[in-house]
Parts: structure tokens; sequence; C-alpha cells
């Protein structure tokens, strides 16, 4: 597939949160984390605060078409205001307890955080979501910084990941949730 991957603005905020709620609309984690009252609505608005959190402190990129987009965070981002954190909390609502005190490994240090990464899915199996990822690892790998880390909740990312280099580094079984697969790539 050949497609333009560029550097998004906050102008393309609101499609992007839409391709991201679409692709993650029965991704295990988001099942699990967000409430099911008004769960399209929530998810919706939780992916527009990351992407715009994203795009003010790390690296957003998506397809000319926005049928595509990934976000990641250098290693010295801050964490989200304090306002928009709130707003998160309320978004998760009774399942925000249980998400925030969920124990994930830390990052490794000085790794950018893949945090995102979906396509829409009329574009998946295309080749859009290896074009987005070999765009970010060449964007993140002209930095100071020379890993990679993300983690996924679905068994096939893992796969799919491994094909582009990542190697799993964890697996973290979370009681009644989601498993979480932590994975890291050298650059």
């Amino acid at each position: 597939m050949t497609t333009n991957i560029r550097t998004a603005a906050a102008v393309d905020i609101t499609e992007s949160a839409r391709t991201l709620a679409i692709a993650f609309d029965n991704y295990p984690w988001t099942r699990w984390s967000i409430p099911e009252d008004d769960y399209a609505i929530r998810l919706k608005r939780l992916q527009a605060i990351y992407l715009t959190h994203a795009v003010e402190q790390g690296l957003v990129l998506v397809s000319d078409d926005l049928a595509g987009v990934a976000a990641l965070l250098p290693p010295e981002s801050s964490e989200p205001a304090e306002a928009l954190q709130a707003e998160i909390a309320d978004l998760m609502g009774e399942r925000g307890e249980l998400v925030f005190s969920t124990q994930l490994p830390q990052h490794p240090e000085k790794s950018w955080n893949f945090a995102t990464i979906g396509v829409r899915p009329e574009s998946a199996g295309q080749g859009l979501g290896s074009s987005i990822i070999e765009k970010a690892l060449k964007r993140a790998s002209l930095s100071s910084f020379s890993r990679v880390s993300l983690e996924t909740s679905e068994a096939r990312n893992v796969r799919f990941y491994e094909r582009h280099g990542f190697v799993v580094t964890h697996r973290t079984e979370i009681e009644n949730g989601p498993t979480v697969w932590t994975m890291v790539i050298e650059l």
C-alpha cells in the first residue's frame, strides 16, 4: 500500500479520535476499562484527550485520509494536565479505580511509549498499519532515545508487532480482565 503518512496537527484530532474509537471498539483493554454505558462516546472522548496530549508532547502520525493513526510519547513527556486526568477518571467511571490500580511494568528507561496505533476496519490488512509503524520507528530513531515500548491486550497484535522487530518482555494476566503483553524494540 502506498499512502502518505504525515505528522498530525490539532485540526486532525477529532477525526483521528473517531478512527481510533472505531479501531478499538472491540479491543480487550478498552472493553474492560471503559463502562458499557455510553461506551462509544466515552471511548472517542478518551482518544481525543490522549491524542491532544500526544500532539502537544510527542508525535502523532496519520495517513492523509485519517484512516490510520499512531501516537508516540518521548521519555520526558509529562502526564496530561490535572483537569484532563479528572476528565479521564470521570469517563472511566466505576472502572477507573481498578484500571489505575492495575500494575503493568514500567516503560524501559529512555524509551518512547508507542501509546496507540489504529486503522479503520475498511483499511485494515492493506499495509497501512505497517506503513505507520515503520514511519514511527524511523522518526523515533532520529531522536537521542534508542528504544520504543508498547503494550497490547490483543494476542494477534503480538505477532504483528513481532514482525516489526518488537519482542515481548512481559506478560501481565489481569484477574477478570485482559492479558497485556509489554513489548520493546531497540532502534
